[in-house]
């Protein structure tokens, strides 16, 4: 995996073969981030990672000038891996070891950006519950923006806050927005 922008540019990283993980590939990553970028300072955000994996897309954050970045993952080796490789990059990624659903549903935490990267093979109600508990718990800020990364045998396009979808060769993202409340009011 590579960082494609930022400070770290060009850094190539590697995981461990024993990690339960699939990251987002370069081609994918790339076109997220060119869209968050019309969109977002990064330096004025604030991140939630879920199902973090190898830190991939909290790496690419970070080298961005993201100050505030939290990954979660259940897996002790992919926390592991995120926080050596944080503090070999100098990077202040925030870990927390824990079920993705259990987090959500126990957060106080806010963010302006959740990025949620859950196993292909989800049911499509898992991956809807995922949605569910960012918009009920409070956890998307105003203006903020939950991207949802999937296959494209996987359709989320019904849910209420569903806005569009972006489809990169077999993945998609499908973005869901927590539209200002004047927006709302309009």
């Amino acid at each position: 995996m590579r960082i494609i922008s930022g400070k770290l540019k060009s850094r190539r990283l590697s995981a461990p073969k024993n990690l339960p993980v699939r990251p987002t590939t370069d081609m994918a990553k790339e076109s997220l981030f060119n869209i968050l970028n019309n969109t977002y300072y990064f330096d004025a955000i604030s991140v939630i990672d879920l199902f973090a994996g190898t830190g991939n897309i909290s790496y690419e954050f970070a080298s961005r000038g993201t100050k505030t970045i939290y990954a979660i993952d259940a897996h002790f080796g992919c926390i592991k891996f995120i926080n050596s490789t944080a503090k070999a990059l100098d990077l202040d990624i925030n870990t927390y070891k824990s079920d993705v659903y259990k987090f959500l549903e126990k957060t106080n935490l806010t963010s302006d950006v959740v990025f949620a990267d859950p196993p292909y093979d989800f049911e499509e109600d898992q991956f809807l519950k995922i949605v569910d508990l960012v918009f009920e718990r409070g956890i998307l800020n105003e203006d903020g923006v939950l991207i949802v990364e999937h296959s494209k045998h996987t359709d989320l396009s019904k849910h209420a806050k569903h806005s569009y979808d972006k489809r990169y060769g077999g993945n998609v993202f499908s973005f869901f927005e927590n539209p200002a409340k004047e927006d709302e009011e309009e």
